[in-house]
């Protein structure tokens, strides 16, 4: 369950909610019958419903970058996506842009070679770039070498690297928040915990001691 409190049909009053909640959910409660029309949990949704203009703020943001305005390649777009979740550690973001790679009819080759990229041989040089790029936003906070964005800005116009950052940090933050909230596909156990040896406890995860018994 996500860790904030989900906003039933019941309780949907804003416009934005119930439209988007028509549109995802088929008429059912999301709370009670959780489920989208695309097969993701849904209660990405049901939490940002608590603010419905961060809800109408973030919609907008999914129509912004599918416009047809955008001069941004798409696949250029969903390979950084589907990297930006998998460099910030979101189930949720990765694994919706794996898919919207897929749809694009990117080769499940190149899907599988996100995540090992720079050992991959099956991307591009721009695609490269792009990937690299992406690793600066979300792994360095936008820290990025001179000679890498050099060799972006000349396969890319002023206007295309502008969108690409965009749409990248836009997903950063909803990678972030969905781990926070433990929303959708994030919402897992924290992975990293003390693995306990011994018949008892004492010092465990020490380094360099072990457990002991007295007497």
């Amino acid at each position: 369950m996500p860790r904030l409190r989900q906003v039933p049909r019941s309780e949907a009053g804003a416009p934005i909610v119930t439209v988007m909640y028509d549109l995802l959910f088929e008429g059912r409660d999301p709370v009670a019958s959780p489920g989208t029309t695309d097969g993701t949990p849904g209660d990405w949704w049901t939490v940002f419903a608590l603010v419905p203009d961060i809800l109408e703020h973030s919609v907008q943001g999914f129509g912004l970058y599918q416009s047809p305005k955008r001069s941004l390649d798409p696949v250029l777009r969903e390979l950084a996506q589907a990297r930006v979740g998998w460099a910030s550690g979101s189930q949720f973001v990765y694994s919706q842009h794996c898919k919207s790679l897929r749809a694009l009819e990117v080769s499940e080759e190149a899907i599988a070679g996100v995540a090992h990229w720079a050992a991959a041989g099956c991307f591009t040089p721009v695609e490269r770039l792009v990937l690299a790029y992406t690793d600066c936003l979300a792994l360095d906070h936008g820290r990025v070498p001179d000679g890498l964005f050099d060799a972006l800005h000349d396969a890319l116009s002023d206007e295309e690297i502008l969108e690409l950052t965009y749409i990248t940090a836009l997903y950063l933050q909803h990678a972030v928040m969905s781990r926070a909230l433990r929303t959708e596909f994030d919402d897992r156990p924290e992975p990293v915990v003390e693995v306990m040896t011994g018949g008892d406890n004492t010092g465990a995860g020490r380094p360099g001691r072990h457990p002991t018994r007295p007497g």
